[in-house]
């Protein structure tokens, strides 16, 4: 089973924040759907996209999907999945629905992607085609019969060196993966702090300041991000 972010182990993971921007991945030659927020990632976390996408083999690259969502926005679809799962399943416990809920999207408190610490990302040939991966991004668990799972045994051989190939690249250079989610990856949040056993979490929220500033998509300034 793997362990999922609303767990009290990495909820009660430290945070020493860095001062660290936001930058535009597509400054530093990541591809990227995104032409507004979610199209910025810390610059440490997009520093290390791009030598993940230099390692790739020719003719395949990274392709970055989200990366930075606000506050409002995470809490929203929490809200949007929370109600899907409690029509479906009406005898859970409020405990059981969180680890439900867990399984797709974390909570606020510890949420990787209102950090900057997180990206949604697949791959692409050359002309921009995603390779298969299994599943689409953002399946759900109930979409996709499980098989959003990073290591689910219901994918065929195609899918699974496409995700074996993305992670070759990603965890050398520091970044790990959310088991339940095959494109979720993220450096420098509390669950990459659980998950690699370092003393604290390196990214807090995004500060108010630094999210307004962010709508312009271009690099927030250093001194107002935590």
């Amino acid at each position: 089973m793997p362990t999922l972010i609303n767990d009290p182990r990495v909820l009660a993971v430290p945070v020493r924040p860095r001062r660290e921007p936001l930058v535009p991945v597509a400054d530093l030659g990541v591809r990227t759907t995104s032409t507004g927020v979610g199209g910025l990632v810390r610059r440490g976390v997009a520093e290390r996209l791009a030598r993940a996408d230099r390692a790739l083999p020719a003719g395949v690259h990274l392709l970055v999907v989200e990366g930075y969502r606000t506050l409002a926005a995470q809490c929203a679809i929490i809200a949007d999945y929370r109600a899907t799962l409690a029509a479906l399943h009406p005898g859970v416990t409020p405990g059981e629905l969180d680890d439900l809920v867990s399984r797709f999207v974390a909570p606020a408190q510890a949420a990787p992607h209102v950090a900057g610490a997180a990206v949604d990302c697949t791959l692409v040939d050359d002309d921009g085609d995603q390779l298969w991966m299994g599943t689409a991004i953002d399946d759900t668990p109930e979409q996709s019969g499980g098989r959003c799972s990073t290591g689910s045994p219901d994918i065929d051989d195609e899918a699974r060196a496409n995700r074996a190939l993305m992670a070759s690249v990603l965890e050398p250079v520091g970044m790990v993966n959310y088991e339940t989610e095959w494109w979720h990856w993220s450096h420098g949040d509390r669950y990459w702090a659980h998950r690699t056993g370092a003393a604290a979490a390196r990214y807090a929220a995004v500060p108010e300041a630094s999210r307004a500033a962010a709508r312009s998509a271009g690099a927030v300034d250093p001194r107002v991000v935590a």
